[in-house]
């Protein structure tokens, strides 16, 4: 899943880069207003990364916790 996860947040840095040109491309066509839908578009690539971008962020966290909590020690003493 993991892997899938990387895929997913590479092709939507691509889709996000490319709706931030086009509108860009739109403010310099265009001497007025561009069209609420591209000035809009880039929202849901950035949300769809940032969702995974913290998905990836947190998974070396959840991954050090995880085996920290199944190591055991034989004959290790607690120092309570």
């Amino acid at each position: 899943m993991n892997a899938w996860i990387r895929q997913i947040h590479r092709w939507l840095s691509i889709a996000f880069t490319l709706t931030v040109i086009a509108n860009f491309v739109m403010l310099a066509v265009r001497q007025g207003q561009p069209p609420a839908v591209v000035t809009y578009a880039p929202l849901l690539p950035l949300a769809l990364l940032l969702f995974t971008g913290l998905y990836m962020f947190v998974l070396p966290y959840v991954a050090k916790w995880r085996n920290g909590r199944r190591t055991f020690t034989p004959g290790a003493v607690d120092s309570q």
